[in-house]
Formats: structure tokens, sequence, C-alpha cells
């Protein structure tokens, strides 16, 4: 009997556990049919109010890890999507038992685009993570948590879990800790930077200038330096999972700013740098290209941070950049004119037909150089006008460089009277000679001072010399110079410079004799008279009868 009945209760047992065993392998069954039920029912039993790890748990492989193992990885998963900001829209999450991902050929659902590894998949009849998740949770964890960060988690609720504007007490006094640190760091590394950078500076005797370009520098660097701080911090304070997500793509944002910051505020440092050197050469078209070479770094640095910003924001740049490439083909089919001028400008830095500075004339243009840009050389005429010629001109023109002259030519005319003796004609010529050779700004070896010609009115003295001297407005001085010595020597031989002048002679006029000269009639005196004036040139010491 007693056995029997034995029997009898173990027969009830068995049914009754198996009709509780069924029952829950249905529930189970139904709970986690889709996507949406598997992630749901983790993320349900994970909230603050309702903290269920074993119930969770349920969404792993029970076959292939423990209990313990998988509520460990239960709450190292909501871990890393309130760490990582992974927003979790219920409404989207497929509610499908045939759910089948085209892409990966497989049935399963993948989290998040940046974390591939996390996903659930269809085991039987039901969803569950994927033992591949639960093997990289671990990996994950640390990387969101790195440095032992994760061990805070554990310490920080301590402070108080009561509930304040939706956040835990432990939240609110961990975010002021953070806010406080972050402000006394920055502090540190902006004095730090600054006070390295000036004994830099001190080592190189820079100036003024550059030290408040330090300042500028070192505010961007630190913070840049803070940045790593504040994403080790902001996963530990565990805000929910949107506050997160807007916070740590706002950092991602902030970072490369800081950085194109930074960046730009070098690019100052360096073109100063380039200015000081360029300053120790002769040339002064180096000069002019360091404010080139600043715009253009400027424009790639700010180029390269918009796409790093771009990026950081989860935006796809490389159809943009291919929409680029496909349009530039056609803006540069538009732009042909500025392209021209902006090649024509490279070859002006490269050929150096003239630099800042420079008198020069091509065709119309005429006056000082005094910029060049990417686009157009601006020129400073001598009517104080400034004039914008394209570089593409300019680089298919030929140009006229005043400004490398060696030596600057003055040409004049001398004109003297009729009446003056030819011994005077001569010794005045050779007056003009000496002052050329005895002017300290006159070309030595060249100059050509002679009786050039007899005009309408004058005896035409050619005065042809050069001058050695840089700039225009010393050659005007030296002109200046020459021309009052000149005059002073005309004045002191006698010589009388002629002038367009008109005289009226009268043939016959009462108890006068006539103005015309009286010519000799016998040929032979003619010749006779010939033949002394030839023989007084060859032999010009001795006089002839």
């Amino acid at each position: 009997m007693n056995t029997l009945l034995k029997t009898l209760v173990c027969k009830v047992l068995f049914l009754v556990w198996l009709s509780v065993s069924l029952s829950m392998a249905q529930t189970e069954d139904t709970r986690f049919n889709s996507p949406f039920h598997a992630i749901s029912h983790h993320l349900e039993n994970m909230e603050d109010g309702n903290f269920e790890p074993a119930l969770a748990a349920k969404v792993f492989d029970p076959k292939k890890w423990s209990l313990e193992e998988r509520e460990d990885l239960a709450i190292q998963l909501i871990q890393i999507y309130r760490g990582a900001g992974i927003v979790i829209d219920l409404e989207v999450l497929p509610q499908d038992p045939d759910y089948y991902d085209s892409a990966q050929m497989a049935h399963r659902y993948q989290i998040s685009d940046n974390y591939p590894y996390i996903y659930v998949e269809k085991s039987g009849n039901q969803w569950l993570y994927s033992n591949e998740t639960a093997t990289y949770i671990g990996e994950i964890h640390k990387q969101i948590y790195p440095l032992g960060a994760d061990k805070l988690l554990t310490v920080l609720p301590k402070m108080g879990t009561r509930k304040v504007l939706g956040l835990h007490l432990w939240q609110h006094i961990t975010l002021l800790i953070v806010i406080l640190a972050s402000v006394i760091i920055n502090k540190i590394f902006v004095m730090t930077f600054k006070g390295i950078l000036f004994k830099l500076l001190e080592m190189k005797n820079k100036g003024e200038e550059s030290k408040k370009l330090v300042v500028k520098v070192a505010r961007p660097l630190s913070i840049l330096i803070l940045f790593p701080l504040l994403t080790l911090a902001v996963p530990v304070i565990q805000f929910p999972m949107n506050v997160t997500n807007f916070i740590i793509l706002t950092l991602k944002v902030l970072w490369p700013f800081f950085a194109t910051l930074l960046f730009y505020r070098l690019v100052d440092i360096l073109g100063l740098y380039l200015q000081k050197m360029a300053e120790k050469t002769e040339t002064t078209l180096d000069d002019q290209l360091v404010p080139l070479v600043r715009k253009t770094l400027r424009i790639f640095v700010v180029i390269v941070g918009v796409l790093a910003i771009l990026s950081n924001m989860n935006v796809d740049i490389w159809p943009l950049l291919t929409g680029l490439s496909i349009g530039g083909l056609a803006v540069a089919l538009a732009a042909q004119d500025t392209l021209k001028n902006l090649f024509g400008s490279i070859m002006i830095f490269v050929d150096k037909p003239f630099q800042v500075g420079d008198w020069i004339s091509s065709g119309d243009i005429d006056g000082t150089v005094e910029e060049v840009g990417f686009r157009s050389t601006r020129i400073r005429t001598f009517r104080n006008s400034l004039t914008y010629v394209p570089n593409g001109k300019i680089a298919d023109s030929t140009i006229d460089n005043h400004g490398l002259r060696q030596f600057r030519r003055f040409y004049t005319t001398i004109t003297i009277t009729y009446d003056t003796p030819p011994h005077l004609v001569e010794a005045f010529v050779e007056g003009l000679r000496k002052i050329v050779a005895e002017h300290p700004h006159t070309r030595k070896d060249v100059y050509h001072v002679y009786f050039n010609d007899m005009a309408a009115y004058s005896l035409n003295i050619m005065f042809y010399i050069f001058f050695a001297v840089p700039t225009w407005g010393e050659e005007l001085k030296c002109r200046h110079e020459i021309l009052l010595q000149i005059m002073k020597l005309a004045e002191m031989l006698g010589v009388q410079f002629a002038f367009p002048t008109q005289t009226l002679h009268m043939e016959s006029f009462p108890e006068k004799q006539p103005n015309s000269p009286v010519y000799p009639d016998d040929h032979n005196q003619v010749q006779q008279r010939m033949d002394d004036f030839f023989t007084e040139i060859k032999n010009p010491n001795q006089k002839s009868n």
C-alpha cells in the first residue's frame, strides 16, 4: 500500500512539473516570438522601478550560459545602452516572428549600426540575444567603461537613490563633481600650456604678438585634452539613453570644432613665423606669398574640420565628396577664367617676374605692385588709383619690370644758340662730361655727351647718361642735381640756351650796310681757306697763316 501511494504521488508531481514546464515554455515562446518581445522584455526588467535581472536574463540562451552569467550579461548590456547612448525606439522594433534581415541573409535584428555585434536572432521558435552578442558584451563594456570606470557604478549609487528632477541624487552629485573637476582641470591645463609655450617663445626671442596668439592656442588645446575625461565621465552618470545620446553627439561635434579652432590659430602662429623669415630675405615677393599660404591653410583647416564634424554627426560624407568631385568638373568648366587666374598666380610666384614694390609696365598697365592675390594683382598707378589686373592676363602678357633695372636712363637734348663759338661749344661739352664723371650716382663706364645736331634754331648737344639708383624718387633727385649743375656751368661759361625765335633782316635800309654776308669771288682764295682749316684739324697746336 505504501509503495503504491508513493508511486501515485510521484506521478502526480511529475504531471504537475510537466504542466508547469509546458506552461512556462509556452509563455516564453509567446513572450519572445519576435525581436520586439525579446528586446522590450530585457528593457522593461532593467528599469529603475522594475529591476529584475533574473527575468531580464531570459533573453539569453539558457543552454549556453548559467543563470548568474545571464544576469551579468543583462546588467552589462543595459549599461552599454545607457553609457553609449543607444536609443531604442520600441515602436519601430519588428514584431514579425519571421523577420528576415536581407542584408545579413538571416533571421536577425541588429540594435545599432555602431555596434554590429549586438543583435537578436531567431533560435527555434523564439528570439534571443545571440551567443556572439553575449561573447562580445564584456569587450564592448570595457570600451565604454575603460580603466575600471564600471566599478563606480556600484559605488556611486550608495550616495543616494532618491530621485530629484528625474535623476537620482547620486547622479546629481556626480554631475556636479564632473563640472567642477572640468573647470579646475581646464584652468590648470591653460596655465600649464601658457607657461610652456611662453618659455619656448622666450628661447626663440619672439615678440608680444606671438605671445597673444599663444593664449588663444592654449585654451582650445586644454579643452581638447579635457574631452577624453568627459567621454569617460558621461557613461558613468547613467543618464537616460536619449540624454546620453544627445550629450555624446554634442561632444563628438565639439571635439572637431575645437580641434579646427586650434589648428586655425596655429596657422596664425605659423604665418607669423613665415613672415619673420620672409623679412630676412631681400625679395619682397615672399612677403606677399606668406598671406596666400596662410589663407590656403586656413581654408584647408576649415574644410577638414567641417567634414570631421559631419562625419561625427553620422553623416555619410562619401556621397558628398563624390558629388563634389562630379560637380567640380562642371564648376571647373564654368569657372575657366577663375582657374586660369589661379594658375596665373602660381606662375607669378614660380617665375617671379616682379615683386611687391616694383614698377611694372604691360600694355595699358603702368604702376607699382602692391599685392599679388589668388585671382588678381593689385597695382597702384601714378594717378594714385588702384588697378586690379587678373593674374591670367599678366601671365600671358609681356611685362616690363622697371623695378629690376640696374641703371635708369636719362636722355635729353641741350640746345644752345648759333652764335656760340666752336671753342666754347667744345669747352661746354667737356664740362658736361665732367659733371657726369663726378656725380656719385651716375654710371661711369657708359655715357654719351656729344654735339649732335644743328637744328633750325639751335645747336643740339645729346646728353645720354644712366643713374645707378634703385627707385624712381632717387632718379628724380639725381636728375634735379644734374640739371642744376648744367645750368650753373652754362652760366659760368657764358653759354646761352636756345629757344625758338624769329629774326627779321632788312636787306636795304638807308645809311646801313646790308645784313647779307659778303662771299669771296676768287675760287683760289676759297680753296686756300679750306686747306688751312683741314691743316688746323690735323695739327690743332699749329696755327695756319
